[in-house]
């Protein structure tokens, strides 16, 4: 029987509206229209002019059937259009898929037959791995392919598209009428992710956990209104860790960065003001191992967030020596980027360097709006004691997580089983509630912020004719934080190098998952002839016994 407060109060228009992160960007133009929204080399647009592109996109793709359900894809850096994707895209009811601009043509070409993208928006740089990635296709279906100019891209230009972006936009109608979508439970974006698996999984968001966490990324920094936000993090990655719908939300300023150079992005932060910026340790490491010529005139205050490796000592002294504030967020791409977050409590600025780093080193604790996060037992589904050494898996439920794998009900249901998504990382909990990683259960590599699938490059190294046995697993590095390291056990009589390896292996493999190190020899196996990797961890962690 319905309570008193259910009866004669139905939901409707007027009190009941999905959560969206679309509705940030129609607040923001309508409230800042002349605000400054986007910086690129020389180009400057405000809000109301991003807006307005937004909509013409949005008007073009529904011109030419796009609507609900569909996939466009697109493969971009941090450039204007890749804003406006993050908008113009799903407000027709499209689901958005940003590719990875690292990946090979055969990933590409599985990604848009997969999520059966029906369109793609191409950046000049990534037009020859494109063309490959069409070719290789195995889907017969149409495909609008549109061709992007930027004045900042210098390279060689060869356009593959039926039509320019530009133009594309100049057919569509700038007083579309924006649309939130009926249901916030709409899925939103498609992000791949490489899992342990050589195949990549699709990772589907939908609109209220992209609005969610796009709100706890300002919670969680105290962001200001008009905040100036610098692009090193690919929006690609996890949708930029919601951050296009972030910098929407607060008014805020996206400063485009094309490419992630140390004096590129000093230079930005100095010209135009930048106040925050993410991005995986190498980035951050690039910036404190600079020549110091290049950090001068740096404003203090600097909020930078960081993801993946756990912040060395010497990372943390360095951002400090930059007059950089440094937040350690852990995440994966099935919780939309970070959930957890090392909240620094008071009294941590006074402890020595090496205190700080433990501490700072925690993957923390949940983000504002993620409804909970535990260590938990495997078996029993119950909390690990809080004492720092018992291990369990970190698992995640609320309304940051995503809606599922496409096509893959066995995984899904897997991640999901017993009411918790299984991020597949142990870890420890301790006595203040904070979490730590420990171990990974899955074999994934995290390598400059990329996830790098172990079984997906021992594949290729066993089509190596020389290979008889092979394992890879994560070496750590100072400027990557791990890297694959490969053991290879040669058939007999075999002459292989580890140039010939390398070399086969960049045949097949986008290069930042190409082995940086490898290691011949007899593999320790078990009495069933099962390879014992955590051998091969504890050689990989020792730089003497590595050939790099």
């Amino acid at each position: 029987m319905p309570s008193i407060f259910d009866q004669d109060l139905p939901r409707n228009e007027a009190n009941y509206a999905a959560l969206s992160p679309l509705a940030f960007i129609e607040r923001t133009a309508e409230v800042y229209p002349d605000r400054l929204a986007v910086v690129h080399g020389g180009l400057r647009r405000s809000w109301a002019e991003v807006f307005t592109r937004c909509r013409q996109l949005a008007s073009a793709l529904q011109q030419r059937g796009i609507g609900k359900g569909d996939t466009v894809a697109v493969m971009l850096p941090n450039t204007p259009p890749m804003v406006e994707a993050h908008f113009g895209i799903p407000v027709t009811g499209a689901v958005l898929n940003a590719l990875n601009t690292r990946l090979d043509p055969e990933t590409i070409a599985f990604m848009l037959d997969h999520g059966e993208a029906r369109v793609v928006i191409v950046d000049p740089e990534f037009a020859g791995v494109m063309k490959k990635a069409l070719a290789l296709r195995q889907s017969s279906a149409p495909l609008l392919v549109i061709d992007v100019e930027d004045a900042l891209y210098t390279g060689p230009v060869e356009r593959i598209g039926s039509i320019r972006y530009d133009e594309f936009l100049a057919s569509g109608d700038a007083a579309f009428a924006w649309r939130q979508p009926d249901d916030e439970w709409d899925a939103i974006t498609l992000n791949y992710t490489s899992g342990t698996t050589g195949n990549p999984k699709g990772v589907v968001y939908h609109h209220r956990g992209a609005a969610l966490n796009a709100v706890s990324n300002i919670l969680e920094w105290d962001m200001p209104k008009h905040a100036v936000y610098l692009w090193t993090l690919p929006m690609f990655h996890c949708n930029g860790w919601c951050f296009p719908w972030t910098v929407a939300a607060r008014a805020g300023v996206n400063v485009c960065l094309r490419r992630v150079e140390p004096q590129a992005i000093f230079d930005a932060i100095r010209q135009h003001g930048v106040t925050h910026y993410c991005g995986a340790p190498i980035v951050h490491g690039l910036l404190v191992n600079s020549p110091a010529s290049m950090k001068q005139g740096l404003p203090r205050g600097v909020k930078a967030m960081v993801a993946g490796a756990a912040p060395p000592a010497s990372m943390i002294e360095g951002m400090e020596a930059l007059g950089f504030d440094l937040t350690h967020v852990y995440g994966l791409t099935e919780v939309y980027g970070p959930a957890t977050v090392c909240a620094a409590q008071d009294g941590w600025e006074k402890l020595d360097i090496g205190e700080r780093a433990r501490l700072n080193a925690r993957q923390g604790v949940r983000y504002h709006l993620e409804r909970d996060v535990r260590v938990l037992d495997l078996q029993t589904l119950q909390p690990v004691p809080q004492d720092g050494e018992t291990m369990g898996e970190i698992m995640f439920r609320g309304n940051i997580a995503m809606k599922g794998y496409l096509k893959n009900p066995k995984a899904t249901e897997e991640a999901f089983a017993g009411g918790w998504f299984h991020s597949g990382d142990l870890a420890v909990m301790y006595p203040d509630g904070y979490i730590k990683i420990k171990d990974r259960s899955k074999d994934v590599i995290i390598s400059g912020g990329e996830n790098i699938s172990s079984i997906e490059v021992e594949d290729v190294l066993y089509r190596h004719p020389d290979v008889l046995a092979a394992a890879v697993v994560a070496k750590p590095d100072e400027r990557w934080g791990e890297t694959p390291c490969a053991f290879v056990e040669l058939k007999a009589g075999a002459t292989a190098t580890k140039e010939d390896i390398v070399a086969h292996c960049k045949k097949h493999l986008a290069g930042f998952k190409v082995p940086r190190a490898v290691v011949f020899g007899e593999l320790p196996k078990t009495s069933t002839g099962k390879i014992q990797k955590f051998e091969l961890r504890k050689l990989a962690g020792s730089a003497a016994a590595i050939d790099v």
